[in-house]
């Protein structure tokens, strides 16, 4: 079985124009992201689906830097870039990542991949049934033939926007993984937001960062968390900033 990791990416995000490319630990945040999702023990390749927009050619040239696998596609149909680009890795098994999450930590990825190959499941996440890690730690998982299912089943522009929702809003038909994956007590922190969305996300996460990163590159959630919660104020930063619906893309 073959599993590939799947980022979404591109360069025109409507709050923070640019944002996979933003400077994080002296990099940009798409290879700080990847190379954290390198660390992971059981992905075996990661592809970073982007757009066919000319405004997207510096993230190709970023993968082709990076020796990343890079797939463009349409900006509006996210389901079928991402299926494609699995297709195209000659997955079985995608692990469906976003571009906005650059702490993602790859314990966490090893740990939803290990619960979903527990059992036969067709959809496995960190945050179903409920979400107790920090936004911006999101894992997904699920078989590329289940993608391949969806995409002939809807064409509803939420579902195409937003890869997997369908799986998850249609328990019927779908054999989910109800337990999930929970955060233990040193990770639980659902009110903590390091998702990079908004500038005001980027000054928080640059502050964890340049705390954090020239202690050990390799941090991960337990550090960032333990480190917030630590410095409060810090939170104040983008407290204000709410989650996007999910009609909103």
């Amino acid at each position: 079985m073959k599993i590939t990791a799947t980022i979404e990416a591109r360069m025109t995000s409507s709050r923070l124009p640019g944002k996979v490319l933003m400077p994080l630990g002296g990099k940009p945040a798409l290879e700080f992201l990847a190379e954290r999702v390198r660390r992971a023990r059981y992905v075996d390749e990661i592809v970073v689906a982007t757009t066919v927009n000319s405004t997207d050619d510096a993230i190709e040239e970023l993968c082709n830097r990076l020796g990343v696998s890079c797939f463009r596609g349409s900006e509006d149909d996210v389901l079928l870039r991402v299926l494609d680009a699995a297709k195209a890795s000659g997955a079985d098994l995608i692990c469906e990542l976003m571009g906005d999450s650059p702490f993602i930590d790859p314990l966490i990825i090893d740990n939803v991949i290990t619960a979903h190959l527990s059992g036969s499941y067709d959809y496995t996440s960190n945050f179903i049934p409920v979400n107790s890690f920090p936004l911006g730690f999101a894992v997904q998982v699920f078989p590329v033939a289940v993608l391949d299912r969806v995409e002939k089943l809807t064409q509803n522009p939420v579902d195409r926007s937003h890869v997997s929702c369908f799986i998850y809003h249609n328990p019927y038909l779908f054999r989910i993984n109800g337990h999930g994956v929970q955060a233990n007590a040193e990770v639980f922190a659902p009110d903590i937001r390091v998702a990079l969305d908004t500038p005001s996300d980027y000054e928080l996460m640059t502050a964890v960062c340049n705390a954090l990163y020239p202690l050990n590159p390799e941090f991960g959630a337990k550090d960032i968390v333990q480190f917030l919660r630590n410095n409060p104020e810090l939170l104040l930063i983008n407290s204000h900033v709410r989650a996007k619906a999910i009609e909103e893309g």
